[in-house]
């Protein structure tokens, strides 16, 4: 049954919007007390002395490309070593979150990292609310309240209140799963296009909304699929599918070089495999003979994928309905598409937030505890090993 939450809905007593606050408001708390500790220890790296402020804490790793590009834009002219390979630069990020703060350095006066954390922070809230709204559309309220308390406990949540697009990209997937399940197909093409500028997944949107296209065509019998309907998710379809190559379509009018951002994305590839030419759907396959050599490499893979199908075929997945199962395959197919495994994995799967409704179906007190328990060491563990810096580094968040 196809639920949805309206203004008037409690939770706890309270309007489900500030009950969703209250848990946004508590996981943050928790994320912040974890930075805060491991801030403390954190020796000198390469871009904080030892022992810095949660506020440059908070804006290490890309967050130093974010902050490049909200000062200086991108360069004109890529860079290149000495054998004519493009070295890694700004172009790998996208601009909608740098440019924001920067817009809100303008209006406040605020220095990039408050701003950036303020930024970052605002969009996993906003994302948080739409979270619950579309899991209350598939799973009754107490499920979906759960499902939202393991998108804010989550391993990598940290990851919603530093300086990274995450929480931005999140919201706006958010929001476009949102509308689709509503089946407001034209309010999706203005997501779609932030969304193309602001982490790479507009092409998976539009998959999703492909597979939706031929379920309501075959099952037009049982559900009308009026004309105008199909017209507007034809061209919302299309729309999107643009969005998915319109960063690259700039990358490559901007510096002149076609296949700029592939081959910008390929220069931090390059310190695991080499240069090799993006080939889709054999990045997985490079990354498991990287990580484990020959048969092992193989197994692990099969491994790998045999799950995801297994997932999406569990009982407690169809409690999601066909869309958001449309979305996580995919987005699975995406990653499975261009992506190399390696340590942001963990990040990089956050868009798949909408498979921690199967998760929510179990009713047991001990099962949810648990799950939360794990969440919350999964978060300690990451901060650990992927945020904080340990001499060089080789996993970055």
């Amino acid at each position: 049954m196809v639920r949805f939450v309206t203004s008037g809905t409690r939770l706890f007593g309270m309007p489900w919007w500030l009950a969703v606050s209250v848990l946004f408001i508590l996981g943050r708390i928790v994320s912040t007390l974890m930075l805060l500790w491991f801030a403390a220890h954190q020796a000198e790296n390469p871009w904080t002395g030892a022992n810095p402020s949660l506020w440059d804490f908070s804006t290490i790793w890309d967050g130093h490309w974010y902050y490049i590009i909200a000062e200086t834009g991108y360069p004109s002219e890529l860079p290149t070593d000495g054998d004519g390979h493009i070295t890694e630069n700004a172009w790998a990020f996208l601009p909608l979150y740098p440019f924001t703060v920067r817009l809100v350095m303008m209006l406040t006066g605020l220095g990039w990292p408050i701003a950036a954390v303020l930024v970052s922070t605002v969009c996993a809230l906003a994302a948080t609310l739409i979270v619950y709204r579309l899991f209350a559309r598939v799973l009754d309220r107490g499920q979906a309240f759960f499902a939202t308390a393991l998108f804010t406990f989550a391993p990598v949540a940290a990851v919603y209140q530093v300086a990274y697009a995450e929480s931005m990209q999140l919201l706006l997937i958010a929001i476009a799963l949102l509308l689709l399940l509503e089946r407001r197909y034209l309010g999706i093409i203005p997501v779609a296009l932030l969304l193309g500028v602001t982490r790479p997944g507009a092409l998976a949107l539009a998959l999703t909304l492909g597979l939706h296209f031929v379920y309501r065509w075959f099952t037009r019998a049982r559900t009308p699929f009026p004309g105008k309907e199909r017209a507007r998710l034809i061209v919302t379809g299309l729309v999107t599918a643009l969005a998915g190559c319109e960063w690259l379509l700039i990358a490559a009018a901007v510096t002149g070089t076609p296949d700029a951002y592939v081959r910008t994305e390929l220069a931090w590839r390059s310190v695991y495999i080499g240069w090799e030419a993006l080939i889709p759907f054999t990045p997985w396959l490079l990354a498991a003979q990287w990580w484990w050599h020959g048969l092992s490499g193989w197994l692990v893979f099969i491994a790998v994928v045999l799950s995801f199908v297994v997932l999406l075929l569990l009982p407690a997945t169809r409690r999601l309905g066909v869309d958001l199962r449309f979305w996580l395959l995919s987005y699975g197919v995406y990653l499975l598409a261009v992506f190399f495994p390696q340590s942001s994995t963990f990040r990089i799967l956050a868009p798949m937030f909408p498979a921690l409704g199967i998760f929510a179906v179990p009713r047991s007190r001990v099962f949810r505890a648990l799950l939360i328990v794990l969440s919350l060491i999964g978060q300690w563990f990451w901060i650990h090993y992927m945020w904080a810096v340990d001499g060089y580094d080789w996993s970055p968040p």
